[in-house]
């Protein structure tokens, strides 16, 4: 089977900095399946990129490789991370862009080294790309680098119980389409509150009239709030933080 190695970053299509390291990625590994997650996580937004990855690195068979690279501290003192995690690997900065993995049971990690003559503006290049390639060759990750005992974790806040059948929750995420994504583990029977509103569960978008909001239970198992064809964020005004309420019918 050929090396699977995937890359989740920051960069767009714009500039040339994805095709460097995926030049990097093909010479040293030339039959490698390179697979583009997303390049178009907002600059610098860490949190965005890890809620992508919690999405996508178990969906990809073992010995799989992910890059990311959505490191707004490059150069500084943060550490560069390999991770063993679940028969994935995964490489990119110690920043909590990889917690996923990290939080998994079993997960180990080292530090990798800075090559000399590295830019200091370019891990991705320079850095995480050649260790992405070691590892699809077959480098085990002890060679890569020291262990690390205290990885940077970021974790998605938890609702709490205001009352019986009342939680209380906050928007994670707004996705491309405006959906706003909450931290809410999905529940049928009730009705979300949000901005001044009260929005019944539905199935799916299709339940409601054009420009209607609702609430769903999305593909992640979370609940969204949405405007069918239209911009949950932009009619309702919600934005990452944005607090929401579940209420269970009584």
């Amino acid at each position: 089977m050929r090396p699977v190695i995937t890359l989740l970053t920051d960069f767009g299509t714009a500039d040339g900095y994805v095709g460097e390291m995926k030049g990097v990625l093909l010479s040293r590994v030339p039959d490698a399946m390179l697979v583009d997650i997303t390049h178009e996580i907002s600059p610098q937004d860490v949190e965005a990129a890890r809620l992508t990855v919690a999405r996508v690195w178990r969906r990809f068979p073992p010995g799989t490789v992910h890059l990311v690279v959505v490191d707004p501290g490059v150069g500084t003192e943060r550490s560069a991370l390999a991770v063993d995690s679940n028969g994935r690997w995964l490489v990119g900065p110690d920043n909590g862009v990889l917690s996923p993995a990290l939080l998994a049971s079993g997960a180990s990690a080292v530090a990798l080294a800075v090559p000399p003559g590295a830019s200091a503006s370019f891990h991705g290049r320079d850095v995480f790309a050649p260790a992405a390639a070691a590892l699809a060759l077959g480098s085990s990750l002890a060679s890569l680098g020291g262990a690390v005992t205290h990885p940077v974790i970021r974790r998605t806040p938890e609702p709490h119980r205001i009352e019986d059948g009342v939680l209380a929750g906050v928007v994670i995420l707004i996705d491309r389409f405006g959906n706003a994504v909450t931290n809410l583990v999905g529940l049928r029977a009730g009705v979300i509150e949000a901005a001044g509103k009260t929005l019944p569960m539905y199935r799916t978008y299709g339940d409601v009239a054009p420009g209607k909001p609702l609430a769903i239970i999305g593909s992640s198992g979370l609940i969204e709030i949405a405007v069918r064809d239209g911009s949950a964020a932009r009619l309702l005004g919600l934005t990452r933080g944005s607090p929401v309420v579940f209420r269970a019918r009584s």
